[in-house]
Formats: C-alpha cells, structure tokens, sequence
C-alpha cells in the first residue's frame, strides 16, 4: 500500500487553527497543538457561558422588574401572576425594559392588573 501524506490538507487545518487562536498568550498561539488545546476550551466556554448569559439576564430582568413593581406597591410574583390572569402576554425583558425607561407606562400597567 502506497503512502499517503498530509500535504496542503493539513497545513489548512492547522492554519485555520492558529487563526482563531490569534491573540491568546504565549505558545497558544504560535504551536498547533497548545493552539488546538485553547481553541477547544475557549469554544467550550464559549458554549457554557451563551446559557449562563441567559441565565444572568433573566435574573438581572426579574430583579428590575420586581423593584418597580414594589415602588407601584405590588410584589413581583403577584405583579406576574396579575398578567396571566389578565391574559396581557409581556415577556420578562419586554417588562424590565418598560420598568427602567418608561416609569409611567409600567405604572399603568400595574393599574391595569391591580384588580385581577
């Protein structure tokens, strides 16, 4: 069986490679190995930290959400139940925006659900 070599295919991946580690510190990116090694870490926190971002979000957006409906003298749990009982589909980050840049808005809305 004849040989078969690595050629250009190889040469492109370990490129590539070094490519995206462009940037990291010392022999990341300067040695395909070390540089492959960041590169999958970096991609792997890359893909935990997308979730937590969504995490932290949510609960930066509760977190407004509750404070502007205890200045409009509601509790958030109660402020979140109200809306479904009154069927008015506003999404956490839709209410956090309202609560932080239009007070009185938020304000009517609190009104609007207070008797449900």
């Amino acid at each position: 069986m004849s040989r078969v070599k690595g050629g250009y295919v190889t040469r492109r991946r370990h490129k590539k490679i070094l490519k995206m580690t462009k940037g990291q510190w010392g022999t990341k990116h300067r040695l395909f190995r070390r540089a492959n090694e960041a590169m999958m870490k970096s991609e792997w926190y890359a893909y935990r930290d997308r979730r937590s971002r969504r995490r932290d979000l949510r609960r930066l957006w509760i977190t407004r959400i509750n404070a502007a409906a205890r200045l409009n003298g509601m509790s958030y749990s109660r402020l979140i139940h109200a809306l479904k009982q009154a069927n008015i589909e506003l999404d956490r980050k839709i209410l956090a925006d309202i609560a932080v840049r239009d007070a009185s808005t938020f304000a009517r809305i609190v009104e609007q659900v207070k008797p449900a």
